[in-house]
């Protein structure tokens, strides 16, 4: 008996070694989060924007300026900020999808995006459902943030931007008859459409000063009957905001076709490409933005130029600027809140009020919406040059 007793002994010394062993070697538990080896000393920020497809060149300037103030920004609360960026494939149920990888597989603390409203819509009852703040830098569509309390952006919003546009047909061109071509798979389009129109009947109090309309899709090449309808119209003006490919085009096949009609969009417009598929078919078109780089508006304006000058040896792109602010914003809160919650951080988003940005002070409403001047372009000599700054009615 007494053999046996110091054979178990034995036996359970034994395995209480081998357990201690496996204990030593186990991996400590992941933290909350889901960061990797850094933990919690790490914060991240996931991006998804149209990287391919037919907005990958709107989305890619975008990102520029996300990347740019993560470069010169790189900490919060004494933390490393991690990007963790997603092709959202210019397709809205890949937006969706994208937004939900953020969330549930690499465990963000905020999102930006997406260049393009409809791609920003896309995502809203995905941070909405998870409680995860979201700001937009360019989606300037207001179903973006309405009825969605983790929905921001740091850019104005079509009605604005439809009014600044019809101010300028009637005061600047004396029109007092427009005819309207938009994009009617886009949201962006169809609904700045619609805020021009109603601006331009109220302004010029004429319910008939809109003489006709015209449609077409993402993708579309051949815009010949549209403009052929228009032409024999004889607008005063023509507001035909639209993704800048389509748009390039379709303004190419305006002059092929004899009209002489002055062309105007909006923001999606200012992109290279525009220009370089448009080549002197766009020269005269005008067009409202949010930045501008040859009137810098605060010092945090002055401190983007420099930095995207010195890496990229040109001029930046409006939406680079908001990009750049997108990611500013959200370091922000995430100091004014002490803490990289989510919840904590959507509070504090809310309450930003007078932040500098690079492309102006940002002030955000109860909807979530920047509060700031639009400015307005023209493109002269192959290049976007600055025409005038417009200021919101206070």
């Amino acid at each position: 008996m007494k053999k046996m007793g110091k054979k178990l002994s034995f036996v359970t010394a034994m395995m209480l070694v081998v357990l201690l062993v496996f204990a030593g070697c186990a991996k400590p538990a992941e933290p909350a989060g889901g960061n990797s080896a850094a933990g919690e000393d790490v914060i991240k920020i996931g991006v998804f924007e149209p990287l391919t497809g037919a907005n990958a060149a709107g989305g890619a300037i975008e990102l520029e300026g996300v990347e740019l103030a993560n470069a010169l920004y790189p900490e919060v609360l004494g933390k490393k900020v991690e990007l963790v960026v997603v092709d959202n494939k210019s397709d809205k149920v890949e937006a969706a999808n994208a937004a939900s990888r953020l969330i549930d597989k690499d465990k963000v603390s905020a999102i930006i995006g997406s260049w393009g409203s409809s791609l920003s819509m896309a995502a809203g009852d995905s941070v909405k459902n998870a409680q995860i703040p979201a700001v937009g830098a360019s989606c300037t569509n207001p179903l973006v943030t309405l009825n969605n309390d983790y929905y921001f952006r740091v850019c104005f919003i079509d009605p604005f931007q439809g009014t600044v546009m019809a101010n300028y047909a009637i005061n600047k061109l004396g029109a007092k008859k427009a005819a309207i071509i938009q994009e009617v798979s886009s949201d962006y389009s169809v609904g700045l459409a619609k805020f021009f129109t109603d601006a331009f009947k109220d302004l010029t109090g004429d319910e008939n000063a809109i003489v006709g309309s015209a449609s077409y899709s993402t993708g579309d090449q051949d815009f010949t009957a549209q403009l052929t309808n228009i032409k024999a119209l004889n607008p005063d003006v023509i507001f035909a905001p639209g993704n800048f490919t389509e748009s390039a085009i379709l303004i190419k096949q305006a002059r092929e076709l004899g009209i002489t009609t002055p062309i105007l969009g909006g923001d999606t417009w200012e992109t290279p490409e525009f220009i370089d598929i448009g080549k002197e078919a766009v020269e005269g078109t005008v067009f409202s933005t949010f930045f501008t780089s040859e009137v810098p508006i605060t010092k945090k304006s002055e401190e983007f130029l420099k930095a995207y000058r010195e890496k990229y040896n040109q001029e930046p792109a409006s939406v680079t600027a908001l990009g750049f602010d997108a990611y500013l914003v959200i370091l922000d809160a995430i100091e004014r809140a002490g803490s990289a919650d989510p919840v904590a951080i959507r509070d504090a988003l809310a309450q930003t009020k007078d932040y500098m940005g690079a492309a102006g002070i940002i002030t955000l409403d109860e909807n979530g919406d920047a509060v700031k001047s639009a400015v307005i372009k023209v493109v002269k000599d192959g290049k976007f040059t600055y025409l005038d700054t417009i200021e919101p009615v206070k």
